[in-house]
């Protein structure tokens, strides 16, 4: 499978942003990509205190729609962060994934909501309640997590106990004392541990990082993006899963499920 990672910055303007996940879909299959990752929030940015509600859309509205019809011109699947309509004037923050077909495969709203760092996401986001995106695109089998889902293993061996030997990551990593240097380390990480690809496509400009990477089974970058927009393209091979399992069988060696460990007893 070919990935493309549409690292772009994102405004306000709903139409901008799809005219410009139109174009780098359209050179994301002109490249031979059979599916093209786009960051958290491309949709619509992130406002400093401005409402997240106001463009928010249902997985059935105009924006979600406007996605199907690209993925089926250019017979690519498309992986993009849009806003939902949740409770009240909060929205969920949802990582949906087209098929080729123009077909929702799979939507998944971000359960680790970013409140850290001085930041608070959810003042406006509404978590999701836990269910997993999954989906399988050309026999391959493909997961998704969100921005600061990142810093929480779990859910990419929850991922990966599902059958992902993909890991599908937009986001929109903020910039930061150490953050740059905590993105390519957790990505790396993700891989690492699952021994499984990650393909990580971060949103760029002032307050973002940019950096979207593709990673393989044994915590190589195969290809990456720097800090201004950008379209990249690497091959992912269940040939190279394969091998590196074969050499590093670290998931078939688990001997503690979770929840069984005993807490040490109390010394005297």
């Amino acid at each position: 499978m070919r990935i493309a990672l549409g690292q772009f910055q994102a405004i306000r303007d709903k139409e901008s942003n799809a005219a410009r996940i139109a174009d780098l879909s359209a050179r994301a299959a002109a490249a031979g990509a059979h599916l093209v990752v786009f960051p958290e929030a491309a949709m619509v940015a992130f406002g400093d205190g401005e409402p997240l509600w106001e463009p928010a859309e249902p997985l059935d509205g105009r924006f979600v729609g406007g996605l199907r019809e690209l993925a089926v011109r250019h017979r690519i699947g498309i992986v993009c962060g849009i806003f939902e309509p949740a409770d009240g004037q909060r929205v969920y923050n949802t990582a949906v994934a087209v098929s080729p077909e123009g077909e929702l495969a799979a939507a998944y709203r971000k359960i680790h909501l970013y409140d850290a760092f001085a930041e608070r996401e959810s003042d406006h986001v509404a978590p999701g309640a836990g269910e997993l995106g999954v989906w399988e695109q050309g026999g391959t089998r493909l997961g998704l997590m969100t921005c600061y889902d990142l810093r929480f293993p779990e859910l990419a061996r929850q991922l990966i106990d599902a059958g992902a030997e993909i890991l599908v990551l937009p986001a929109a990593w903020v910039r930061g004392p150490l953050k740059e240097s905590h993105w390519e380390v957790l990505v790396r990480a993700r891989a690492i541990e699952n021994t499984a690809w990650v393909a990580a496509c971060g949103a760029v400009g002032p307050r973002y990082c940019g950096g979207s990477m593709v990673v393989d089974p044994m915590g190589v970058t195969v290809a990456r993006a720097g800090e201004a927009e950008q379209l990249v393209v690497a091959d992912i091979s269940r040939e190279r899963l394969e091998q590196v399992r074969r050499l590093n069988p670290s998931l078939r060696n688990r001997r503690i499920p979770i929840g069984t460990l005993r807490q040490p007893a109390s010394v005297a």
